[in-house]
């Protein structure tokens, strides 16, 4: 590959969602809520209230399941590139469907804009919106924008450095 086909690459990021409980820290509260449910329900099993036994137990799995759903949307990822020919994001969500963008880097943007939801990160370009990091804490997106339009900077600098003509966003 020549030179003047090659890719300059001026910001490369990956988002994924934290999770702050590991497996065997989710598998040691799970025992701990079957455990308390369990003699729980036999107290109440013992004193005759049979039925709340059975309650007991749909609140565990209930415990379980939502535990499974916040892991399962753990999985999504987000990657971020900015070259001096394009900025792509793709995002793979937990089912592993991929949306992708590809935008001309020239106009690109990131803004934090005010929505019903709060405080969001937008990457845009011309007309076209996207939204990323939607599961990052605020400061995490504040720092992603910081982060990304330094880099924006740095290409704007570079591309006169690199020899390729570049036209400023008006």
């Amino acid at each position: 590959m020549s030179d003047a086909q090659k890719e300059h690459v001026f910001f490369d990021a990956v988002l994924h969602p934290h999770r702050s409980l590991p497996p065997k820290g989710f598998l040691a509260v799970m025992m701990l809520i079957g455990v308390i449910s369990f003699v729980a329900g036999g107290a109440f099993l013992l004193m005759g209230a049979w039925p709340v036994f059975g309650f007991f137990g749909l609140d565990v799995a209930l415990i379980y399941l939502a535990f499974r759903m916040t892991y399962r949307a753990g999985r999504m990822v987000e990657h971020v590139r900015l070259t001096d020919k394009a900025l792509t994001i793709e995002r793979v969500h937990p089912s592993g469907r991929v949306q992708s963008w590809r935008l001309e880097p020239t106009w690109a943007q990131a803004r934090m804009t005010v929505s019903a939801r709060g405080r969001t990160l937008r990457l845009k370009s011309r007309d076209v919106w996207v939204e990323v990091g939607k599961f990052l804490p605020e400061e995490e997106r504040e720092s992603f924008a910081d982060a990304f339009s330094a880099a924006q900077a740095r290409r704007r600098d570079g591309m006169g450095l690199l020899g390729l003509e570049t036209t400023q966003p008006v």
